[in-house]
């Protein structure tokens, strides 16, 4: 591979400073960006977390009463429209700057939370979803492109941790906002969202772009025609073009389809087929927790007694949230495709795990398992790109992370379901059982959606729980899990490979 494949690249990987020194190294710009993408995510996972359980709630409750296929294209929609977005307004925020972009996307983002309140049907909430995420596509970049020019390449790691754990501060917070919020009707939770991200107005007041002289100065010398400047959809397509940055897309696009399979279709897994009262006996004992605090933080029903998919999941963010500037202080040590691999070999043994055990405490293993593996691979992707990004294309270079994001999204949000609908949906099993057990397959089709398994309940007289477990036992439930993890592994394969490929071009660049 000729080195000029890469020019303009810097792909030297630099020593880095340790946490502490890492850490009092930012300075103030680094962390009001951070405010403002925690302020961004706590409105953005309030609508994210609670959006399959508003599509899924009846008309008469104040949901969308639509089915899951409707809701499936809403969610396609919005993964494309937000991670394919930032690709092209990306090199905006390089040229318009970053302060003004920030400020337009906060305003496309309010105006999408307040249609999802205003317009409670599914092309309200469509067109809601459409604003946010092109708010979202157009915010990304700005805050981003602000964090690289704020840090030095000695202090990425460390910045790019610290940065990963504000976000799931707001990915955490953001599910109990809406969990309050909706118990007393679906419209506050769009309306607090829209009041939180307000906020933002008041952070961009104190916000100072870092790097605006060289960008007006290098807008000064476009205009004047001392520099030529390519149409954007022209550069960034030239950008995309380079081997490093196309193999890049194409290597972790695996794993993005492995990662949203987590919070697209484990929660319906533990729902089905996972006894999470189990965690609570062992806690609190057999009759659970009356306490309040405990029940809110924890993610538990309200009786006390189990905790409810989206807590189990919570358990991600929780993590994320406390230990995040711990792992990229050890991750920092280690080249970055190497910790990006290792991220990815943890997050497919915990999707193993899953397919192989449906014990509450083994799903809490590979919850914790896939956080570990997420910790070493998100945060790198953006240090990784912010690194070989040319000068004056940060931002650009930053939308391009969302692209393999957006392939495995869209692929996941249609695939996934699917698969686990094939081999797992405990409805599906339920009316093949009934069948199987004498009931005519007229009175089985004539069963609403979603009430089979109450039916095959009262036709053979067992208790739920050990109906399950029966039903667990007789079926490859795992199998939509394996087939999901043998995506990831192709995808390892490839960053493996990837490393391997960059370590020799690094070497090829220092020898020039």
């Amino acid at each position: 591979m000729s080195t000029n494949s890469h020019s303009g690249n810097d792909l030297r990987e630099v020593k880095q400073l340790g946490m502490w020194a890492s850490i009092t190294s930012l300075g103030y710009i680094f962390w009001l960006v951070g405010g403002m993408e925690l302020v961004e995510r706590i409105a953005y996972y309030g609508v994210k977390a609670s959006a399959g359980l508003y599509a899924k709630s009846p008309v008469s409750e104040g949901g969308l009463g639509i089915d899951l296929h409707d809701y499936g294209i809403i969610i396609a929609v919005w993964a494309m429209l937000q991670t394919f977005i930032p690709v092209f307004t990306g090199g905006i925020s390089d040229r318009v700057g970053y302060k003004e972009t920030i400020f337009v996307s906060t305003i496309i983002k309010i105006m999408g939370y307040l249609t999802m309140a205003f317009f409670p049907d599914f092309w309200g909430f469509l067109a809601g979803a459409m604003l946010l995420a092109a708010g979202t596509g157009v915010f990304k970049p700005g805050i981003q492109g602000t964090l690289v020019l704020s840090t030095k390449r000695e202090n990425t790691s460390m910045a790019w941790g610290i940065f990963y754990q504000v976000v799931n501060i707001g990915g955490f917070l953001g599910p109990l906002v809406a969990v309050h919020m909706r118990q007393l009707s679906w419209d506050n939770v769009f309306y607090a969202c829209a009041a939180i991200i307000s906020f933002n107005f008041l952070f961009l007041l104190a916000y100072k772009e870092p790097g605006k002289d060289e960008r007006l100065a290098r807008a000064a010398k476009v205009k004047s025609g001392e520099i030529q400047q390519e149409a954007l959809w022209k550069d960034a397509l030239h950008e995309l073009k380079k081997p490093i940055v196309l193999y890049y897309m194409l290597v972790f696009a695996g794993f993005w389809f492995l990662y949203n399979s987590l919070f697209d279709v484990l929660p319906i897994h533990i729902a089905e087929w996972v006894d999470t009262s189990i965690i609570v006996t062992s806690l609190f004992g057999p009759e659970g927790t009356s306490n309040g605090i405990l029940q809110f933080w924890l993610g538990l029903s309200n009786d006390g007694t189990k905790v409810m998919p989206e807590g189990m999941l919570n358990l991600n963010a929780g993590m994320i949230m406390t230990t995040c500037f711990l792992v990229a202080a050890f991750t920092a040590k280690y080249r970055i495709t190497t910790a990006m691999l290792v991220g990815c070999i943890l997050s497919i043994t915990a999707i193993m795990l899953v397919g192989v055990f449906n014990a509450a405490w083994m799903i809490v293993l590979a919850i914790v398992m896939f956080s570990l593996g997420e910790m070493m691979i998100s945060p790198k992707k953006n240090e990784f790109m912010g690194n070989i990004a040319p000068e004056g294309k940060k931002a650009m270079y930053l939308g391009f992370v969302m692209l393999p994001q957006g392939i495995g999204w869209t692929l996941e949000g249609y695939f996934a379901p699917k698969l686990y609908q094939i081999y797992a949906s405990k409805e599906i099993i339920s009316r093949n059982e009934l069948v199987s057990r004498g009931m005519s397959q007229t009175d089985v089709d004539a069963i609403p959606q979603g009430e089979a398994f109450m039916r095959l309940v009262d036709f053979t007289g067992m208790e739920a729980q050990p109906l399950t477990h029966m039903l667990y036992e007789a079926n490859n439930i795992g199998m939509a899990w394996y087939i999901i993890a043998a995506i990831g592994i192709i995808s390892a394969v490839g960053i493996f490979i990837y490393g391997k490929w960059l370590l020799t071009m690094q070497r090829q660049q220092a020898a020039a």
